[in-house]
């Protein structure tokens, strides 16, 4: 799930120390089989967009459980595979996560299933979460920062390990997602609980977005030249 760092701020020493990052990187291989389960997932989500915009919940709800599966799956193998394991990966899965609940979050918004505020919400987070990560990128990578060297998913700068209560924002989110997609097959739209669920996304969206303003300098884990 794509992981929001701290950002540094005058008079706040708890933030992240970037003055001894100039000569700290990695080079390895991208194409782990994990990375290559993110990507798919990637993939995965205009295809969601689309089936959901078309009203197409049944094909929808296989289609997720697919991309679920490709994100237990990619957790599972870097988990238990040390070579499977990479600095791009601990970027990618959550980013793939990221790209895959805001194109479901969106498209069940356009089909009246989610509410705007909720969803308004959650891509807010997001945005300021990824353009977090891609600023951390940037003030982790050792001169010359070229574009080429900046963009290389060869050269890992930094580690990212996301908070608790992220874990369980995720969670939480994609319950939302498929007790929604599933709402209208067994049709339970307008069902008490799935309002409920709505409020404990919101509530714990919130809280995950607080821990990583709070714990941010703890999500990073700089790679250091061997």
């Amino acid at each position: 799930m794509l992981y929001g760092l701290r950002l540094p701020s005058p008079g706040r020493s708890s933030f992240i120390n970037f003055s001894c990052f100039s000569s700290m990187t990695q080079y390895e291989n991208p194409w782990t089989i994990p990375n290559l389960l993110s990507m798919t997932r990637i993939a995965l989500a205009p295809v969601l967009g689309y089936l959901i915009i078309e009203e197409d919940f049944n094909v929808a709800l296989g289609v997720f459980a697919l991309a679920g599966l490709t994100d237990l799956l990619d957790g599972f193998i870097a988990r238990n595979w040390a070579n499977q394991k990479s600095a791009l990966g601990s970027a990618l899965d959550p980013l793939a996560d990221k790209i895959l609940i805001s194109v479901l979050y969106i498209s069940l918004t356009c089909a009246d299933l989610i509410p705007v505020s909720l969803t308004y919400m959650i891509i807010s987070r997001d945005i300021v979460l990824i353009a977090a990560v891609f600023y951390i990128r940037y003030r982790t990578l050792p001169s010359p920062r070229t574009l080429a060297r900046y963009f290389n998913p060869c050269y890992a700068t930094a580690r990212l390990k996301p908070t608790f209560i992220s874990k369980v924002n995720t969670a939480v989110q994609l319950i939302l997602v498929a007790a929604s997609l599933a709402a209208p097959v067994f049709n339970y739209v307008d069902s008490i609980y799935l309002q409920i669920l709505w409020y404990f996304t919101a509530f714990t969206t919130t809280a995950s977005a607080y821990s990583y303003y709070h714990y941010g300098r703890k999500t990073v884990q700089v790679i250091k030249d061997k």
